[in-house]
């Protein structure tokens, strides 16, 4: 089921929405909706990193090296 959602944005940000979906073929409505999964995808993978992190470090993994020096 869909619902729409009515949002307000800056005529600045408005004009670099119309220029993405000229270049790109699409509507504003898909560019939104890829946008939104996009920034949900992202948002998601920051918190497991986030958490991985604390767990890393406290098994001593600090930078890439000691994660490349673990699985090699």
């Amino acid at each position: 089921m869909r619902q729409t959602l009515t949002i307000s944005l800056p005529e600045k940000l408005k004009n670099e929405v119309d220029v993405l979906v000229k270049e790109d073929g699409i509507n504003r409505s898909d560019l939104i909706r890829e946008s939104l999964k996009d920034y949900i995808y992202f948002r998601k993978l920051r918190k497991l990193r986030d958490k991985m992190i604390i767990k890393a470090q406290k098994n001593g993994i600090f930078t890439n090296q000691d994660v490349y020096d673990r699985v090699s």
